[in-house]
């Protein structure tokens, strides 16, 4: 979708929307008002009601778009809701006219476009049979606002939406399309942007001694990779910020083998790995001041008759030792090797991980908040504001020793579960034992989030996008002068 601003509507448009605010329908001009009167429409954030008009024997649409209080996250629910209405209508030229919408700002126009540029992704490259009142045909919004022309701030808008795109895309691939090697691919883009881009393969992460992510990959006849992207845009030398994601392509479970029922949905286990991609994307397209470091370890889960089993021990490229009690806890098993290498590699001081971990969290939190583990409580806080900021919301849970004595194993340094009790905790505490020292780390358990049975704020049901704005967020409010 292509986004311009313009300082006012041109009088031919035949498609015009008009923001409001909550509780201001009833000073809209008498043909808009009657419209609002006849839907009950009130201006709540994301609400729609239309109507037509004849003018010079024109016939024009006119859409009232609810705005509510007037939030930057109501604005961007009103901007998604526009876009939603009218994606396959046949429209592919709509206006904006901010003047209904109040006193509103730069950043008021902006966030309602983000959220409607957002709201715009799909995935119908294997709908071949597609009816054409079904296929979108929304292709230029025009925004016009007291502001004027905001093309040079809408820039860094739409590399972000960019990058939550990507991550949609990858998280929504089938396992047969999308897969360890094939990911790698789909990220070599961001070279362009002047994205770093790292591989290793198999035998690269076997003289590294990553026992535990290879444990994982060996059923499968999908080769794992390590992918890391690397963004210099800060100051030569820092020390960067490492993203990690868990990126297991698809997940059977392995020989604990997870029932057939929703299998399917395995495909976006690799939601973590997604989200730290489109984040790369992301602050390399906006050219982000910080030095940035992505990575993913991919793997594809599976139980052929090389398969990791139940009771296998293995030697995680910390030197410690796993007892895999349950091959479907595999996970942490990919993660621990990548927070170890990233450490080798890179030294950085903080580290953020990403992973659609544990079905704990979705009973926790079910799928309005990402259960968040941190070991620095300032890294917490700055967190939890660009959760807020970005409406990638977390919700802070425990660490605590007593936790550790549940994953001691009587036969190796630790087990790879813990008892039904506390699961999500206890998946943080075992990827704790693997970051050093000195380093601030947090954990992010967003198995709740990836994916969505129904829409959302700002995204049609499927694959959210989650985490992409919020690693984008905590980076420019936290990492940028």
């Amino acid at each position: 979708m292509d986004i311009q601003f313009v300082a006012q509507i041109d009088a031919s448009a035949d498609v015009v929307a008009f923001p409001v605010r909550k509780g201001e329908a009833a000073s809209l001009e008498a043909l808009l008002g009657a419209a609002a009167a006849q839907a009950r429409f009130e201006g709540a954030a994301g609400s729609v009601a239309e109507t037509a008009a004849i003018d010079g024997g024109k016939a024009r649409r006119l859409l009232l778009v609810g705005i509510g209080d007037g939030t930057i996250h109501d604005l961007e629910r009103g901007g998604a809701a526009l876009t939603a209405r009218l994606q396959t209508s046949g429209v592919t030229t709509a206006h904006v006219d901010f003047a209904s919408a109040g006193d509103c700002d730069e950043d008021d126009v902006l966030a309602f476009a983000m959220g409607a540029r957002l709201r715009n992704w799909r995935l119908d490259r294997y709908r071949t049979r597609l009816p054409d009142n079904a296929k979108p045909t929304l292709t230029n919004l025009v925004i016009a606002s007291p502001a004027g022309d905001l093309s040079a701030r809408w820039g860094s808008y739409s590399a972000v939406a960019d990058g939550v795109a990507l991550t949609q895309t990858l998280v929504a691939e089938p396992p047969n399309i999308l897969y360890p090697a094939s990911f790698v691919e789909r990220c070599q883009h961001l070279s362009d942007l002047g994205v770093e881009i790292e591989v290793l393969d198999e035998r690269q992460m076997k003289a590294l001694g990553m026992g535990a992510l290879l444990g994982v990959a060996q059923g499968s006849t999908r080769p794992p990779r390590l992918l890391a992207m690397r963004w210099n845009g800060g100051k030569e030398g820092e020390a960067p910020v490492v993203f990690v994601g868990k990126g297991v392509t698809f997940d059977t479970g392995g020989i604990s083998i997870k029932p057939a029922a929703g299998m399917d949905m395995m495909k976006w286990d690799m939601g973590g790995a997604g989200a730290v991609a489109g984040a790369m994307k992301a602050i390399a397209g906006r050219k982000a001041k910080a030095n940035v470091v992505g990575v993913v370890g991919l793997v594809e889960n599976m139980p052929d008759g090389n398969a990791m089993r139940p009771g296998d021990i293995v030697t995680t490229m910390s030197g410690q030792t796993v007892e895999v009690l349950n091959t479907d806890a595999e996970g942490r098993l990919v993660l621990c090797d990548a927070i170890s290498w990233v450490q080798k590699s890179y030294d950085p001081k903080v580290i953020v991980d990403l992973a659609t971990l544990t079905g704990a969290m979705v009973i926790s939190l079910g799928h309005e908040y990402a259960g968040m583990f941190a070991n620095d409580d300032e890294l917490a806080d700055q967190l939890q504001a660009a959760g807020e900021a970005s409406g990638n919301k977390l919700w802070r849970f425990p660490l605590s020793p007593a936790y550790d004595k549940l994953i001691d194993s009587p036969i190796a340094d630790m087990k790879n579960v813990g008892p039904r009790e506390g699961g999500s905790i206890t998946a943080a505490q075992f990827l704790k034992r693997y970051v050093g020292e000195g380093v601030a780390w947090a954990h992010l358990d967003i198995a709740g989030m990836a994916w969505s049975d129904k829409d959302g704020p700002v995204w049609a049901k499927g694959a959210t996008g989650y985490g992409v704005r919020l690693l984008d967020r905590f980076i420019a409010d936290n990492f940028e002068g």
